[in-house]
């Protein structure tokens, strides 16, 4: 690992016990170069470099050397950040093939699973491991099956618990537990379930917490379960100066109208439209497909393989626009998303940060447009009191068939 003296810490956000605990790790007053001089191992490094990363990204940087030496992390980190390598290198590096489930990773939903478990078998393409998904909404039996054999786990907690209950999966051999997302999942109300999940593991184990936000509630988990953690705080994935926040009023008959003459205005880039319950969603994306946009619903009334479907196909620029509610998109990594509308406004200010967070990412410039209808300006006040930004009001365009 090459010291450059004289150069400027980049770890600015550790306080000052991390800051000696970075010191004794040979790991203050560098700049690093790769991800071998993380201390990454040639099979780690070889499927990283036929994906083509470069660079780590800053929570990269600063997880993956402290979760390699061991040490409990409470990481605040958002999605987009590169995350999952950052939890993930030190569980592929640590684990052996056939010994047993190793690591446990929670997350809150089951598009999450998907995607940290399928991020992770990419990781390990060079090194024998069996990564395995675990979620509700679909049959059990397989997954009883594959967990035979598993040396790594990814899964909800309900679903979680209910292999746990059947006794058809041990955690007693796991030496590292991972709870991505840990803000959703006690908003979601899993915080019985993961607390009863973590008592299945063993008390010697490593905790990596990862979070957007570092509510109390996440701080008060990760006191009663990690040992000595190091803090890990990184800036947002969003460039807040590439981010155009802006809101329309309009009566409630006019929220669709504007929302389709927008979009037929934006054709290039992705949208994602946000809504605030199952039925909004289906109307939205129906009459989206009306209109000749290509468009798919996504909610958790959907079975797992059409929810699966339809996020592969916006991934893939299929459709232009991922009509949603928050539930189902939440901690999903989707690059390229040029445009989040808010059909419907949030219920609080942490979502509405969560949502205008899928663009302006990577340096590039991203727009969020809010529709507000009569009931929405005290939700919608609030929200901008909270977080203390300007969201420019516009004037509305002239819409064609509309007086």
């Amino acid at each position: 690992m090459k010291i450059k003296a004289g150069m400027k810490k980049k770890n600015a956000d550790f306080n000052m016990d991390d800051e000696g605990l970075l010191k004794e790790l040979g790991l203050d007053n560098i700049e690093v170069e790769s991800f071998k001089e993380l201390g990454l191992e040639e099979p780690l490094l070889k499927a990283l470099k036929k994906q083509k990363f470069e660079k780590p990204t800053p929570i990269q940087e600063k997880a993956i050397p402290l979760a390699l030496a061991g040490k409990d992390l409470i990481a605040g980190s958002s999605t987009g950040s590169g995350k999952t390598l950052a939890f993930g290198a030190g569980i592929i590096q640590n684990s052996v093939k056939g010994q047993g489930v190793q690591a446990l990773i929670l997350t809150p939903t089951r598009e999450l699973a998907e995607q940290v478990a399928a991020h992770l078998k990419v990781f390990s393409a060079h090194k024998p491991l069996k990564i395995t998904a675990i979620y509700g909404g679909v049959p059990i039996n397989q997954q009883i099956v594959q967990l035979k054999d598993t040396d790594i786990v990814v899964g909800t907690p309900g679903r979680i618990l209910d292999h746990v209950g059947r006794r058809t999966v041990k955690f007693d051999q796991v030496k590292t537990l991972v709870l991505d997302e840990a803000d959703t999942m006690l908003d979601m109300g899993f915080i019985q379930d993961v607390e009863e999940i973590i008592g299945t593991c063993p008390a010697d184990r490593q905790t990596l917490l990862f979070s957007a936000t570092l509510t109390k509630a996440v701080t008060s988990l990760a006191a009663r379960h990690t040992k000595k953690a190091v803090n890990v705080l990184t800036k947002t994935a969003v460039d807040p100066q590439k981010l155009i926040q802006t809101y329309y009023q309009v009566s409630k008959s006019m929220k669709f109208p504007l929302l389709a003459h927008l979009l037929k205005q934006e054709e290039d880039g992705l949208a994602m439209v946000f809504c605030n319950s199952r039925r909004i969603t289906d109307l939205v994306a129906r009459n989206v497909n009306n209109m000749g946009i290509k468009a798919n619903a996504i909610h958790g009334g959907f079975p797992q393989k059409q929810r699966s479907d339809a996020i592969s196909r916006f991934n893939s620029k299929k459709i232009r626009v991922l009509v949603c509610t928050d539930v189902a998109a939440r901690g999903l990594d989707i690059a390229g998303v040029s445009h989040v509308y808010n059909y419907d406004i949030p219920a609080d200010s942490k979502q509405y940060i969560h949502r205008v967070g899928r663009t302006a990412r990577a340096g590039k410039e991203g727009k969020a447009i809010s529709i507000l209808s009569a009931n929405d300006h005290e939700q919608f006040s609030k929200i901008i009191k909270d977080n203390s930004t300007k969201i420019a009001r516009l004037q509305l365009p002239e819409i064609e068939g509309c007086c």
